[in-house]
């Protein structure tokens, strides 16, 4: 059976409404050697933590909920923490020039350090990975304040990346001991959506060429993930340059991971142009699930966030239409705001991408509308890799 994370209960989704946000399947984690229930939060390091927190609230909707800085002890970075619905982020930047945090930023620019998982049992999870090879960061252990206990340990993944583990049944506070609640202070107009979205659908890694399949077994092995979908050959490639990816989830499905290496091509590939300014493996992009991905777009185009363009060679192509038949707008209105659109056997998806979020062309978000499909926009790979194909050679990297 499935149950809900501390966030998606906050955020008042129910299984049926995540079902059609992120393809939620049911799953008994009895059997599971390493349950996970599902997404905790998305830690990042970035270079301006104030300024990055203030973005992330008046451009993308988020919600400030907690806060860990010089005021509350912490002498080491300043943390915001944001939620959208069920999605939870955490922002950090260096206070002292010698934190790791400015370490990390330094190498890696803007983007994920951590991605967090939710778990009923950390110390059961963490007995299997140790006995599995995986590398424990950080020891299964106890932290405590008025609001409870919260218990937390890590292991190591692809690059400088790590999944921090954490069992909040004991815990009720803003977010974790250490933070206290802080509100938004950012007014938003009257008429403006609630939220923009709602869940994390799934987080794409890019790992170096030869080592995508080590990292699938890491997910198989350690953490007891299944292969949901593989994508090589034709089904990842352009004229130019190529990429391989293997997909895996968690058996709710509700975690999912591609995972990408780079594959040999008359250019260097979006996944080679990561690996170079990224200076290693680390999170690609974050796909965010909405339920009304046109207002997303279109609001958050207006506060200027910019998009991958497409063509309109792509809406006008019969095999387009044929294939993806009747979905809830006309194909005009994806057209007008650049929508991509996708359908298999259990239904079809609407999904955008953003230009990179930072200075270097790294980390970006896609947005996702999903019925019924469990897919990832298959059809859309060729245009997508176009489309970033483009943006490389205006930045000069190809």
């Amino acid at each position: 059976m499935n149950i809900l994370t501390d966030s998606e209960r906050l955020a008042e989704l129910d299984a049926e409404q995540l079902h059609r946000l992120v393809g939620l399947v049911e799953h008994d984690d009895a059997r599971d050697p390493f349950p996970v229930t599902g997404w905790d939060a998305v830690v990042w390091a970035v270079g301006n933590a104030t300024q990055a927190a203030l973005v992330f609230q008046a451009v993308y909707g988020m919600e400030l909920i907690a806060y860990s800085g010089p005021e509350t002890g912490n002498r080491d970075h300043q943390a915001y923490v944001l939620r959208s619905g069920a999605v939870r982020f955490e922002l950090r930047g260096a206070v002292d020039p010698d934190s790791p945090v400015a370490d990390h930023h330094r190498a890696h620019g803007d983007g994920v350090v951590d991605i967090a998982l939710e778990v009923p049992d950390v110390d059961r999870c963490i007995a299997h990975a140790r006995a599995q090879g995986a590398t424990v960061l950080v020891e299964p252990h106890d932290e405590s304040d008025e609001h409870g206990t919260l218990r937390s340990a890590a292991i190591a993944t692809y690059g400088e990346t790590r999944h921090t583990l954490v069992d909040r049944s004991r815990y009720t506070g803003p977010y974790r001991p250490g933070y206290v609640a802080r509100s938004s202070t950012v007014v938003r107009p009257e008429a403006a959506p609630v939220r923009l979205f709602q869940a994390l659908d799934h987080v794409v890694g890019n790992v170096e060429l030869g080592r995508m399949d080590e990292w699938v077994d890491f997910y198989h092995r350690i953490m007891g993930f299944s292969n949901m979908a593989e994508f090589v050959g034709d089904d990842i490639a352009t004229e130019y340059s190529a990429l391989m990816s293997k997909v895996v989830a968690s058996g709710n499905h509700r975690v999912k991971f591609p995972l990408n290496e780079p594959s040999p091509g008359r250019r260097k590939s979006q996944i080679d142009e990561f690996l170079e300014f990224h200076r290693g493996p680390g999170a690609q992009h974050l796909a965010l699930a909405t339920g009304d991905i046109l207002t997303t777009v279109d609001v958050l185009r207006a506060r200027g966030v910019q998009f991958l363009e497409t063509p309109a060679a792509y809406y006008e192509d019969p095999e387009l239409r044929a294939r993806i038949g009747e979905v809830r707008v006309p194909v005009s209105e994806l057209q007008s705001r650049g929508i991509l659109v996708d359908r298999d056997e259990d239904g079809y998806l609407l999904q955008i991408f953003t230009k990179p979020l930072g200075d270097r062309p790294t980390v970006f978000f896609e947005f996702i509308e999903r019925h019924g499909s469990l897919g990832f926009g298959k059809g859309n790979f060729k245009a997508l890799f176009e489309a970033i194909e483009r943006e490389q050679e205006r930045r000069g990297n190809v």
